[in-house]
């Protein structure tokens, strides 16, 4: 029977974790499928559209040509005048005209945009230009942005109780070995003994069987009352308590037995999982400044590698570049030169941005606190002081 058991027992071990693992796989893998879709989608929109050389392209044109017949036939006297207007020129340009629609809108470029768009990053190097492009990125965004939103809360709980375990491991850890340094042999000793002497004297007491009640209770008219009802009464709950916890083997055997009654067990188990999203991070408790010291050390890691194939970047613009990305403020300046490299990167992009997240909520906690704390003294500073009158 043990070979029996054992096997049976590591199968159901290992759907328990299947089921706990569930949630936050379809979470991830609802994202990767969304972003996929949305590249292949782009990359057949944006990619494929026509271009037309606009109005505004032919003034350009024969705006540059007219500077270049100047700069060639020596006529101009100014350097610095000729200089303006050649910037001038060129910021009216617009980047689309330059850039052919195959080589930006391809899958990686495509799905590039699409991580863009719903993680709020948006640098606006690359954006859509037809009317069908844009509408559908009004709507990739509005069913995007919240699923990405979700995967970060509930993948936030993960790292948040991963850092709330390690954090305390440390805390712990810190204490006996200062507990050590400061405790003598004589006076540990002594305490060890103490604590021995102390669970010696300690008598467990088992519950009466109802069989030893009755017959104690079966000599109450010679003397005087020993239980009353409501004990009579604990004690057989409590001795029913022991015997129902064999109940609850065979419950699961008929669980087993029955795949109906197991399926339904395992989808309330999966619920209770979804219910859980959001709660680890309230119960979190981590100093501030460890948590910025983990973005900077986060941060230079990728700063130190992301220059070996973006050879415009060295290790203070990829720092920049990092941060304004997990901020998700993407100003646009700094510019990717392969960006299907740095989707290999999009793991570091989501990571990055759990770790930034609960760092916010550890700081917006602290300011809610601080918030109280100012409320409260300047609200008691306020209060009329209580005036004793002579009786």
């Amino acid at each position: 029977m043990a070979t029996t058991s054992q096997p049976l027992r590591g199968k159901t071990t290992c759907k328990k974790v299947f089921w706990a693992v569930f949630p936050h796989a379809c979470f991830i893998l609802s994202l990767v499928i969304y972003a996929f879709l949305g590249a292949l989608m782009f990359s057949h929109i944006e990619g494929t559209r026509e271009v037309n050389e606009s109005e505004d392209y032919r003034t350009f044109l024969r705006n540059l040509t007219y500077l270049a017949r100047r700069l060639s036939d020596n006529e101009t006297e100014n350097d610095k005048m000729f200089k303006d207007h050649i910037r001038e020129l060129f910021n009216t340009a617009d980047p689309v005209w330059f850039i052919s629609p195959e080589d930006r809108w391809n899958f990686f470029g495509s799905l590039f945009f699409c991580c863009t768009v719903f993680t709020t990053v948006g640098y606006g190097n690359t954006y859509p230009v037809t009317r069908t492009g844009k509408y559908l990125c009004m709507l990739y965004a509005l069913f995007g942005i919240p699923l990405m939103f979700l995967v970060l809360t509930d993948m936030g709980d993960i790292l948040a109780t991963v850092l709330s375990k390690s954090y305390n491991e440390f805390r712990k850890l810190q204490s006996r070995i200062l507990a050590s340094k400061l405790c003598s042999g004589s006076t540990c000793s002594k305490r060890n003994e103490l604590k021995s002497r102390a669970q010696s004297k300690i008598v467990i007491n088992e519950p009466l069987t109802i069989m030893e009640v009755l017959r104690s209770q079966s000599g109450m008219k010679q003397r005087p009352v020993k239980y009353r009802n409501v004990e009579l009464f604990e004690m057989l709950i409590a001795r029913e308590n022991e015997y129902t916890q064999p109940a609850r083997n065979k419950s699961m055997e008929r669980w087993s037995s029955c795949p109906e009654l197991a399926r339904e067990k395992t989808v309330s188990r999966v619920i209770k999982n979804f219910d859980k999203i959001g709660k680890e991070l309230e119960k979190l408790d981590v100093p501030i400044v460890l948590m910025v010291l983990v973005i900077f050390v986060y941060i230079s890691c990728a700063a130190a590698i992301l220059p070996r194939w973006e050879k415009n970047m060295d290790f203070q613009e990829a720092f920049y570049f990092c941060f304004i990305t997990l901020t998700t403020i993407g100003f646009g300046d700094t510019k990717l030169e392969h960006p299907k490299f740095f989707l290999f990167f999009s793991l570091y992009i989501i990571i990055g941005m759990e770790i930034v997240f609960i760092a916010f909520k550890l700081g917006q906690d602290r300011l809610i606190v601080l918030y109280k704390k100012v409320i409260s003294f300047c609200a008691e500073k306020n209060m009329p002081s209580k005036k004793i009158y002579p009786k």
